[in-house]
């Protein structure tokens, strides 16, 4: 079932969304060759608490035993942060945070480069942050979940990339998890029709080859079939009579 928001659950959904961008622009500033992915998960888990109230979504959600999704070069989603897990120059590095405050979640992703990354891997980047920025825009009273699925695939697919299957964003509230699904791909008009009060996270997972996925032995990473490069980048976003509002934004963070 579609639970719609209240104005006031959206504002508390929106300072939990602050937190989340801001523990965004933070890993930003951290990442660099040589730091592993325990010390940009530690980092994230003490600046999210350092606000009252505020607690990681993730740590314990389904058993996932840290603060952030952390995911290297072909590495889709929902990679463990590790101190065996050391950044290199070249790599991208996917990050993904939730943030549970009063009651409600929000929950965004975002991209970054270590140090001086190829042209294909910046384009993919790009891409990809293009391709949310579609599917927000496509985000609006009337329109349906496949109009945002079509438009982030139109983007994606358009310069040649391929969109994970797979995995999909969701409806978000009280629960990190709600209906509807939302699929990077579809077509436009079908689909749950978008009201407003519906809080959704749109998370384009955009693969430089293959689309089709499989999980690492740790039963939580998953990683591109044919180990070619992986970007995530997501927004949680609240439709509104006034046009899609991102919940999660803070400057230069998700998208």
């Amino acid at each position: 079932m579609i639970t719609l928001k209240s104005p006031r659950e959206i504002e508390s959904m929106a300072r939990a969304g602050r937190i989340v961008g801001e523990t965004l622009q933070l890993m930003r500033r951290t990442v660099r060759p040589g730091l592993t992915t325990e010390d940009l998960d530690a980092a994230a888990e003490e600046f999210i608490r350092s606000h009252p109230g505020a607690v990681p979504s993730f740590k314990g959600l389904y058993g996932f035993p840290k603060t952030l999704c952390i995911s290297i070069d072909e590495e889709i989603v929902h990679g463990i942060p590790s101190r065996k897990r050391v950044l290199r120059e070249g790599s991208i590095v996917s990050v993904d945070c939730g943030v549970h405050l009063d009651g409600l979640h929000a929950d965004a992703a975002t991209t970054i480069p270590v140090g001086a990354v190829s042209a294909e891997a910046d384009r993919l980047m790009r891409v990809t942050a293009e391709s949310l920025a579609a599917g927000v825009g496509a985000a609006r009273v009337g329109n349906h979940i496949g109009d945002i699925g079509h438009a982030v695939q139109t983007v994606a697919e358009g310069a040649g990339f391929g969109v994970v299957r797979e995995l999909v964003g969701h409806g978000i509230g009280t629960r990190f998890h709600e209906e509807p699904q939302v699929p990077n791909y579809g077509s436009p008009k079908r689909g749950p029709q978008l009201r407003p009060g519906m809080t959704i996270a749109i998370e384009p997972m955009i693969t430089q080859g293959s689309p089709l996925t499989k999980t690492l032995k740790d039963k939580w990473t998953v990683v591109t079939v044919d180990g070619k490069l992986s970007a995530h980048f997501e927004h949680t976003v609240a439709i509104t009579d006034d046009g899609p509002r991102v919940l999660t934004a803070v400057g230069e963070t998700a998208g």
